[in-house]
């Protein structure tokens, strides 16, 4: 089965493990996968004439061997009952 964005994923490993969550972002090149609200990181940004600066936080990558798939998204889950 092939891990695409916004399947829902259990982390194995890791700070986060046994946590649940949905795929927003995928680097295939890299085998890595972001996960909402997961593996969360402190950016520090400089704040500049468009933008105020300051910390944020964001999800970071994880890779894809410490993710294991617990459902599809729900596009493919009707699609399959609409074949049934």
């Amino acid at each position: 089965m092939d891990i695409k964005k916004g399947n829902k994923v259990k982390i194995i490993c890791g700070k986060d493990k046994n946590k649940e969550g949905e795929i927003i972002e995928i680097d295939r090149k890299n085998f890595r996968a972001k996960v909402k609200g997961l593996n969360m990181i402190k950016k520090h940004v400089k704040t500049t004439k468009e933008k105020k600066g300051g910390i944020f936080e964001k999800e970071n990558f994880l890779n894809l061997s410490n993710l294991s798939i617990i459902s599809t998204s729900k596009k493919e889950i009707k699609k399959k009952e609409a074949k049934k």
